[in-house]
């Protein structure tokens, strides 16, 4: 029987990995699209040899694997640059995705993505889509408190994302996590429970 397929979206520091955790907790199989990208990327992986093509042997270290940080410096200054490392990674990461979702028994896979919108996943994949939200100075707090940056640097990451408006404007289920992890938690089961699957064995 074919899973029911969310795509679970909404900008950084919002706290979809930990709606990530709890969906997997109630039985979902769960896949991170961006640890997929990076996969990718990796020598030998679908995207490899295209990403070193278009953006030069600069982006190399000395081992022949891609240096995240190098790239990042160069598509995160130049929307057409970054355009271009979507048109190659997206079909690689999506060809993976189908993949894994044709192996699972689980009744339910929950694929997280923060270009989930962006890259089409949402229309070629998904049976729903699920915006985690939370206020804009929660977003920076948790990004300075569990990553480190600054908040200037919080900021811009949070730039160079489409608005969360965007996001709930094409989501079936809103999560708003600007209170608790009981209030989030309680959003998640109530979610879950209209989906009317089975709970996994124990």
């Amino acid at each position: 029987m074919k899973p029911i397929i969310i795509g679970l979206t909404g900008n950084i520091g919002t706290g979809k990995t930990t709606v990530l955790r709890m969906l997997a907790e109630r039985g979902a199989y769960t896949i991170d699209a961006d640890a997929i990208a990076h996969q990718v990327m990796e020598p030998g992986g679908r995207a490899y040899e295209a990403v070193v093509a278009a953006f030069g042997p600069e982006i190399l270290n000395p081992d022949g694997t891609i240096n995240r940080q190098r790239l990042g410096q160069i598509v995160f200054a130049d929307p057409d640059r970054l355009a271009r490392l979507e048109q190659i990674v997206h079909p690689a990461v999506i060809a993976v995705i189908n993949a894994l979702v044709e192996q699972t028994t689980a009744p339910v896979v929950v694929i997280e993505a923060i270009k989930l919108l962006e890259a089409g996943m949402a229309v070629t994949l998904c049976d729903q889509v699920w915006v985690v939200t939370s206020p804009v100075e929660q977003q920076i707090e948790r990004l300075m408190a569990e990553r480190g940056m600054t908040r200037e640097a919080a900021m811009a990451r949070m730039a160079s994302q489409s608005p969360q408006s965007f996001k709930i404007s094409q989501a079936d289920v809103v999560l708003d996590n600007s209170g608790t992890f009981a209030d989030l938690e309680r959003q998640v089961e109530a979610a879950w429970q209209r989906l009317g699957v089975a709970a996994p064995a124990r």
